[in-house]
């Protein structure tokens, strides 16, 4: 190790020594009187994380002898969940203040899952992926039970616990198998034992088991049991942070294996990868038609995206990356906003979240309404909403590529997907009226869902200058 190393992840060091100073200085000054301000202060540090790694310059480092790879791929990941993290960490506070729930620990557990997460997208070694991806866990367990005198909570924290410890032994496993074959951890030295595409079989199986780990992170089917469930028992605040930054995480840890370890053998993933996006397209979208809770209709719709995600990483080509980008970037933005909306479904102080208590709500509030509808359509990938050039690029990517039927498979499945979508907007229309919801949304809520619905309706014009440098991310990655 040397200086070199440390600058190179100093980020990742000042949110780590950040965490670690915030825990002792609330244990020791006044523990819960300073969750306020730790909310405040951790939102601070992520938001200037952000824009400190956003404005870096361009190029690629390795550090720790390539197990931390800082290159342009990284940098725009770690920028979507900064950010992400910082917004729903402020959208979180005044629900977890009215429900009691507003302990100084929930800032820094989110802090070290996204410590954990920014080591994961520039993980350059299997051991170095692996501790990313359990520091990132052990936290989300954690605030998945958050709420201690909820059965649902308790359970959401249990099964995401039980689930997600099997999903870390299959993937250590495969971990173990490429190790043996391949020698190394190392992404670079295992990407130079393939040879002419020639994965070998001890590899395949090893790449098989490595890519269930993966596909339990991103909630891809069939690996996606413990979703609706956790997104329905965890605290609504829990949730939203569930459907943005660490889906941003799994998916780009997701694209930087194949690439950066298994890039020489495109033709051996893109089948598991091709298969994972199918079954994970068709089973969201298919499963969501029957919800009435909305947090399990977006948690099988999570799953649903992450099925297009796939899609473009499918595709195996520099595109396809930068379309995974793309499509991220929109996904997390149209979550705040609907999870923005959601924390603030409540009548007479209780949650509620069955989709026919919005009947009418367009008589209610219209402005609200008008957002919510919006953030729907674009879900659905409706045109010309953003959500629906997300859609295309990955769709796109997959054609260049000679995955014609992938790409007929996922327009086949954003037709079935669009049905559950436009039901919450019948409802909101043209529903049967019901007791009004007469949730006060705070300032801070409104901004998220206003102006994510915005950029959703503005953002068509040229994706905010977002193509251009998914594109040069995602050709650090190929490179």
């Amino acid at each position: 190790m040397n200086s070199g190393d440390i600058n190179i992840i100093l980020p990742e060091i000042f949110l780590a020594v950040f965490a670690m100073a915030a825990l002792m200085f609330a244990v020791y000054g006044g523990k819960d009187r300073l969750a306020g301000l730790m909310f405040w202060a951790t939102a601070g540090v992520l938001f200037l994380l952000g824009a400190w790694i956003g404005l870096a310059p361009a190029g690629s480092d390795v550090a720790f002898n390539g197990a931390f790879v800082n290159d342009e791929f990284g940098r725009f990941a770690k920028v979507v969940m900064l950010w992400a993290s910082a917004v729903m960490l402020l959208l979180s506070r005044q629900y977890l203040e009215k429900h009691n729930l507003l302990k100084f620990e929930f800032p820094i557990l989110i802090a070290l899952a996204v410590l954990g997460m920014m080591l994961m997208v520039s993980a350059g070694d299997l051991m170095a992926l692996y501790m990313g991806l359990e520091l990132q866990s052990l936290s989300l367990y954690v605030v998945a039970s958050f709420r201690r005198d909820s059965v649902r909570s308790t359970e959401a924290g249990l099964k995401y616990f039980v689930l997600g410890a099997l999903s870390s032994g299959i993937l250590l496993y495969g971990a173990s198998l490429v190790y043996g074959f391949a020698g190394t951890t190392n992404f670079a030295g295992i990407a130079s034992t393939i040879h002419e595409g020639d994965l070998g079989f001890g590899l395949l199986f090893g790449l098989v088991f490595l890519s269930v780990g993966m596909a339990f992170k991103i909630s891809a089917a069939p690996f996606h049991m413990w979703t609706p469930d956790v997104y329905e028992g965890s605290p609504t605040p829990v949730t939203g942070f569930f459907a943005t930054a660490p889906k941003m995480a799994a998916a780009a840890l997701f694209a930087r294996v194949v690439h950066d370890a298994f890039g020489g053998a495109v033709a051996d993933w893109q089948q598991i990868v091709a298969f994972l996006a199918v079954v994970s397209m068709f089973l969201g979208s298919i499963a969501a038609i029957g919800q009435s809770n909305i947090k399990r209709l977006m948690a099988f719709s999570s799953i649903a995206h992450m099925g297009f995600a796939l899609v473009g990483l499918a595709s195996g080509t520099e595109d396809g990356v930068a379309a995974l980008l793309i499509y991220m970037a929109i996904y997390v933005t149209m979550n705040i906003g609907v999870f923005a909306f959601i924390l603030n479904m409540e009548r007479e102080g209780r949650p509620i979240t069955d989709i026919k208590s919005l009947g009418m709500y367009s008589k209610v509030e219209p402005a609200r309404a008008a957002a919510i509808s919006a953030l729907m359509f674009s879900l659905a990938g409706i045109p010309p909403l953003a959500g629906f050039f997300g859609k295309l690029y990955v769709l796109q990517a997959a054609v260049d590529a000679g995955l014609a039927w992938l790409a007929i498979a996922g327009v086949i499945a954003s037709v079935i997907g669009a049905f559950y979508y436009l039901r919450i907007i019948r409802h909101i229309y043209f529903g049967d009226e019901v007791d009004a919801l007469d949730g006060v949304m705070p300032v801070m809520h409104k901004m998220a869902l206003y102006g994510a619905a915005l950029i959703m309706v503005v953002g068509v014009v040229n994706l905010f200058g977002v193509q251009p440098i998914a594109a040069d991310a995602a050709a650090s990655l190929l490179k």
